[in-house]
């Protein structure tokens, strides 16, 4: 049974920083791509960050581009995302999600929320910020 297990949020000031960790079990973790979605209060779900396969290239949203840095580890079949510089808007659930495709695959495909299979998602790691 395909599980992504999400751990690390919490409650940092404007500005802090704080480190998100998935847990992936029950498929090839390293034959994907996987990616981080968050979803604010009363928002939509946003494709915030995603890593390939093999040469490990990497897309950001342009609102966290420069402060947020997506890494895997295979061996340990984890995905990291390093959240610094955080602001208020950052304060969402955050999820990792797995598309539906495996391989290598293009920033439009990882992009685009469609090709993410929802069903298999954790339950998520709440980030809250403020002071």
């Amino acid at each position: 049974e395909l599980q992504l297990v999400e751990s690390g949020g919490g409650l940092v000031q404007p500005g802090g920083s704080l480190r998100l960790s998935c847990v992936a079990s029950g498929f090839t973790f390293s034959s994907y791509a996987i990616s981080w979605v968050r979803q604010a209060p009363g928002k939509g779900l946003e494709l915030v960050s995603a890593i390939n396969v093999g040469d490990s290239t990497t897309y950001y949203a342009d609102s966290v581009k420069g402060r947020f840095t997506i890494s895997r580890d295979d061996a340990k079949n984890t995905l990291y995302l390093q959240l610094n510089s955080l602001k208020a808007e950052d304060a969402a659930m955050y999820y990792c999600a797995k598309p539906r495709d495996g391989g290598w695959l293009h920033s439009a495909y990882l992009s685009t929320l469609r090709n993410y299979d929802t069903n298999s998602w954790g339950q998520g790691t709440q980030v809250t910020v403020s002071s």
